[in-house]
C-alpha cells in the first residue's frame, strides 16, 4: 500500500486500475481517487524481458498481454466489484504491424540493431533539418519513422499500425486507434496540429492508410472483450490515457506553478519542460530536444538521456561475473559503497550512441574513458559513482538548456519515477544544477494514468495544475538542496 492523502473520504470517488509497462517491468496499480482522495496499491508486478531470435531483438508481447490479463484479474480479487476501469501506459516508439486485425509479427525491440539501415534510408529523402521542422523530434535512430522504413514489402501488407499500448487496448475492446501522446513519438505527426503528417509519411514511403485515427487522453475506448472479461472477471472500461509513460508521470508531477523542470527518470531519463507549444528552431534541433504530446495539448519539450539503463545493464554485467562478489552485486549495495567513493571519477558522455545496445557498460565506459584521457573507473563502485555523476551532469545541462532554448526560467527540477529513490543521483543532480531537487512520487505515471481516468469519470475535475495540487497533497516528496 502506498499512502495517500488523510483527507475525508469523498463524497464520489472510485477505484481504477494502471497498467504501467516499462521497458524492463510492468505493474498493475490499483488507485482509489475523488476529491480530495488518492491513494494506490500494489497487486501485480512481472518482468518484461525481449527475446532475440534470428531476425533480431523482439519484445515478448504475448507474455507481456498474458501478464496484464493476469494482473487485471488480480485487481479484481483485490477489490472485487469495485475496479471501474483501467487505462494503459507504455514506453513509446515501438509497434505492431497487423492486417484484418491479426498480428503480423512479433514487434521488434527499439534497440535492435535494424533501425541504422531506416535512418539511411529516410535521410535519403529528406534531411535531418527538415525533418526535424516537421516533426520535431529529437534524432534518435529508433523512432518509428525510421523503424518503419526497415519493414519492407510486410509494410505494404499491413493495413494498420499500432503502437504498443494501442495494440493491447485493441486486444482487449478491438478498438483501432493511437493515442496522441504517444503518436507524437513516431515522427509522423505534426506538433503544431496534432495531426498526423500524411503527406511525410507518403514522401518517405509509409502507406498513409495504416495509420490509425487519433485519440485524446480521456477517450473511452470502450468495455472489455466478452472473452476477455470472462478472464478478468468483470466488463472493466478502458479509457485511453496519456499512453506514452513519460506524458502520463509528467501529469503528476506534484508543483503548480510553471517555472519547474522535470526528470522523469526510469530505464530512461527524460529531462524538460511543460510548454504551451512546441519548438522547432534550428538551435532546439542541435541540442537534440524533442516536442512530444501531453496531456491536454500541452507539449513536452524535453531531451532525452539514456538514464538508468546504465545501471541496470551494469548489473546485469556483473551477475555474469567470474567472481561470487560479482554476482552478489546489487544495485542499493553498490549505491552505498559508490557514495563513499572519494576518488575522482570520470564524468562520461551518457548519450554516446556505444551505450545503446544491451551488452557490457563498464566495459564500454572504460573505453570512453581511455578514449578521452579520463580515469578509468577501478571496480564496480567506482563505476557507479561515474555512472550517476555523469547521469547528474547529463540531467543538469538539460534542465539549463531547455530554459534558454524556450526563455523560461526554472525554479526548482522535480524527479519522478524509480529515479526518485536514488539519493545519491538526486543529490549530485541539485549540486550539478546549482537548482533544488524534489524528488517523488516514485509511481508517478500510474498516478497519472490513475488521475486521466477518474478526470473522465467525472470523480475529479478540473484542469493539469488542478491534479497536480491532488499529487501534492497526496505525496510527501524528498527534498534536496544543492550544496
Amino acid at each position: 500500500m502506498t499512502a495517500g492523502t488523510t483527507a475525508p473520504r469523498s463524497r464520489r470517488a472510485g477505484t481504477l486500475a494502471a497498467v504501467d509497462l516499462g521497458a524492463t517491468s510492468g505493474r498493475v496499480i490499483l488507485g482509489r481517487v475523488g476529491d480530495g482522495e488518492l491513494q494506490l496499491r500494489h497487486v501485480a508486478r512481472f518482468p518484461n524481458d525481449p527475446v532475440r531470435t534470428r531476425d533480431g531483438l523482439h519484445w515478448n508481447l504475448l507474455e507481456l498481454y498474458r501478464q496484464v490479463l493476469d494482473g487485471l484479474a488480480a485487481a479484481e480479487r483485490e477489490a472485487p466489484g469495485q475496479v471501474a476501469g483501467v487505462g494503459i501506459d507504455s514506453w513509446a516508439v515501438d509497434y505492431g504491424l497487423l492486417r484484418d486485425g491479426r498480428l503480423l509479427g512479433m514487434p521488434y525491440h527499439y534497440r535492435d540493431g535494424r533501425t541504422a539501415a531506416g535512418v539511411e534510408a529516410v535521410h535519403a529523402r529528406v534531411d535531418a533539418a527538415a525533418l526535424y521542422r516537421r516533426n520535431g523530434l529529437q534524432h534518435l535512430p529508433f523512432n518509428t519513422v525510421f523503424q518503419l522504413a526497415t519493414e519492407g514489402p510486410v509494410l505494404h501488407v499491413a493495413d494498420r499500425m499500432l503502437l504498443v499500448p494501442d495494440l493491447l487496448a485493441h486486444w482487449l475492446t478491438g478498438a483501432e486507434v493511437a493515442e496522441r501522446t504517444n503518436a507524437s513519438t513516431t515522427g509522423l505527426l505534426d506538433p503544431r496540429t496534432g495531426e498526423w503528417d500524411t503527406g511525410l509519411a507518403e514522401l518517405i514511403g509509409i502507406p498513409a492508410g495504416i495509420l490509425p485515427p487519433l485519440v485524446d487522453p480521456g477517450t473511452s475506448l470502450g468495455a472489455l472483450a466478452p472473452e476477455v472479461a470472462a478472464l478478468v472477471g468483470r466488463p472493466l472500461a478502458v479509457t485511453a490515457v496519456g499512453s506514452h509513460d513519460t506524458a502520463s508521470a509528467v501529469v503528476a508531477v506534484p508543483a503548480t506553478d510553471r517555472d519547474v523542470a522535470y526528470v522523469s527518470c526510469g530505464t530512461w531519463g527524460l529531462v524538460g519542460l511543460e510548454l504551451d507549444a512546441p519548438v522547432l528552431s534550428d538551435e532546439a534541433r542541435q541540442a537534440g530536444f524533442t516536442n512530444e504530446g501531453g496531456v491536454d495539448g500541452r507539449t513536452r519539450f524535453l531531451h532525452n538521456v539514456m538514464g538508468l539503463w546504465l545501471l541496470s545493464e551494469s548489473i546485469r554485467t556483473w551477475e555474469r561475473g567470474s567472481t561470487a562478489a560479482q554476482r552478489s552485486a546489487t544495485l542499493q549495495g553498490l549505491l552505498a559503497e559508490a557514495a563513499h567513493v572519494t576518488a575522482p571519477v570520470a564524468v562520461f558522455d551518457v548519450d554516446d550512441p556505444r551505450f545503446l545496445p544491451p551488452g557490457d557498460i563498464p566495459a564500454r565506459i572504460a573505453d570512453w574513458c581511455r578514449e578521452h584521457d579520463q580515469p578509468v573507473p577501478a571496480g564496480p563502485a567506482e563505476v557507479v559513482r561515474s555512472i550517476v555523476e555523469s547521469l547528474a551532469q547529463a540531467f543538469a545541462d538539460a534542465v539549463h538548456t531547455a530554459a534558454k532554448l524556450a526563455g523560461r526560467t526554472v525554479a526548482a527540477i522535480h524527479v519522478v519515477g524509480g529515479g526518485a529513490q536514488n539519493a545519491l543521483l538526486c543529490q549530485a543532480t541539485a549540486d550539478r544544477a546549482g537548482l533544488p531537487v524534489v524528488a517523488g512520487p516514485v509511481e508517478a505515471t500510474a498516478i497519472g494514468n490513475i488521475l486521466v481516468q477518474a478526470r473522465a469519470r467525472g470523480l475529479v475535475r478540473g484542469d493539469l495544475e488542478d491534479l497536480r495540487a491532488l499529487v501534492a497533497a497526496s505525496f510527501t516528496p524528498v527534498r534536496h538542496e544543492p550544496r
